[in-house]
């Protein structure tokens, strides 16, 4: 194929789902075996998995691993193993990434140009005052495991009474004014999450990643070709601005970024559906028949938060069913050949799960027959057991 030739959204879409296994299980160990490699390559083709809920990530990774993955090993790779850390990443949201891609994320999301302060003024950090802020979080935790109480004690012992100052509203309550750089620290590799310590979370510094060590301007630069190699290799043919959207990072800068890696030769141009878009060089063999296939995806899982172009991607009514506002990843959603073609919900009581889909197309028997596969696949991951329901979802979203 060569750059001059049209890419189609069957084929970008078909490509994307097999590369980030919704088009099949990933070979991810056995059910009694190790699963730490297997799970991280999961992870590391999604380009990251969302974990405000932490449940919705175990989801996202279990339905797309082989071998009866369930939650249980997804927690073991993540507090045990280690091969996954629960930290901040693509616009500064809480993600499971790959313990070993821990230094990359690093250099790539601290190479991000700061936007414009949402906080008032006199609520806001000076520059000097986040990096004290950044520095302070690195060595209260450094071998530690800190709640978030203790942590913001060390952190104004270790800067000054401003840092403690209550002024962020969050959650009808107020923040100390140093959490406004919380995920800064997570992206420069000087915190992640532990385990809970009861019902309360727990941070600790990352150390057996290896991020936080800080690199050259060559390493940098070359560490941020990567990273955009990567995310192309998921979710290309993508533009700058596909790309700037799934980070939160500046157009102008994104726009120069890709405008070097084009004069590196370390991209593609091509015609994606009449539109200029980029794959990573040599990557421009694509699928010859769309996706196929009935997937249940939970809330922001990566395939629809990174997947471009979002009118596409959610077509018709599920444009207006399942985004909020535009937002993608509100509500779990039911995936058929490649699109978003309904909304679902579950709620667990007890060793049972009740999986609702409200399909927004009609659906064969052989897809129902699949759909059904997908509901117990979610039903075991979460160690449970499902019953499916064709219905209307009541609840809106984040319920």
């Amino acid at each position: 194929m060569t750059s001059t030739e049209r890419i189609s959204w069957d084929a970008a879409s078909a490509r994307r789902a097999e590369r980030q296994f919704p088009a099949g299980p990933a070979a991810a160990g056995t059910a009694a075996g190790p699963v730490t490699g297997g799970l991280a390559d999961v992870v590391a083709a999604m380009r990251g998995a969302h974990a405000q809920v932490l449940s919705a990530a175990e989801v996202s990774i279990g339905v797309r691993a082989a071998g009866g993955v369930t939650r249980t090993h997804v927690r073991a790779a993540l507090w045990e193993e280690r091969s996954l850390v629960k930290t901040y990443g693509p616009r500064g949201t809480v993600h499971l990434l790959p313990a070993r891609e821990l230094p990359l994320w690093s250099a790539a999301l601290t190479a991000v140009p700061a936007g414009p302060s949402p906080f008032p003024p006199d609520v806001r950090l000076t520059d000097e005052q986040a990096g004290q802020v950044v520095t302070a979080i690195g060595d209260a935790l450094d071998g530690r495991y800190l709640t978030l109480d203790e942590l913001t004690e060390e952190v104004v012992a270790r800067t000054g009474p401003w840092a403690g100052d209550r002024v962020m509203p969050a959650f009808q309550d107020m923040w100390p004014r140093w959490r406004q750089v919380m995920h800064r620290a997570g992206w420069a590799g000087t915190l992640c999450f532990g385990p809970n310590r009861g019902r309360k979370a727990t941070y600790t510094r990352p150390a057996w990643a290896g991020a936080g060590s800080g690199a050259g301007a060559r390493e940098a630069q070359d560490g941020l070709f990567t990273f955009v190699s990567r995310y192309l290799h998921a979710y290309g043919p993508a533009t700058p601005a596909h790309f700037a959207r799934w980070l939160a990072a500046p157009a102008g800068w994104t726009t120069g970024l890709f405008r070097d890696m084009a004069a590196a030769g370390a991209v593609e141009e091509v015609d994606f559906e009449g539109t200029p878009a980029w794959v990573a060089a040599g990557d421009t063999e694509f699928p010859d028949g769309p996706a196929r296939g009935v997937r249940l995806l939970p809330y922001f899982d990566a395939y629809v938060i990174a997947g471009q172009p979002r009118e596409r991607l959610f077509p018709g009514e599920a444009y207006r069913r399942a985004l909020a506002g535009g937002q993608a990843g509100n509500h779990p959603v039911l995936l058929v050949d490649g699109v978003v073609a309904g909304v679902w919900h579950q709620r667990r009581r007890g060793r049972r799960t009740t999986v609702t889909v409200e399909p927004l197309v009609r659906l064969t028997a052989r897809q129902r027959r699949e759909l059904g596969e997908q509901a117990e696949r979610v039903g075991e991951v979460l160690e449970a057991t499902a019953e499916m329901v064709l219905g209307k979802v009541e609840v809106g979203p984040h319920a």
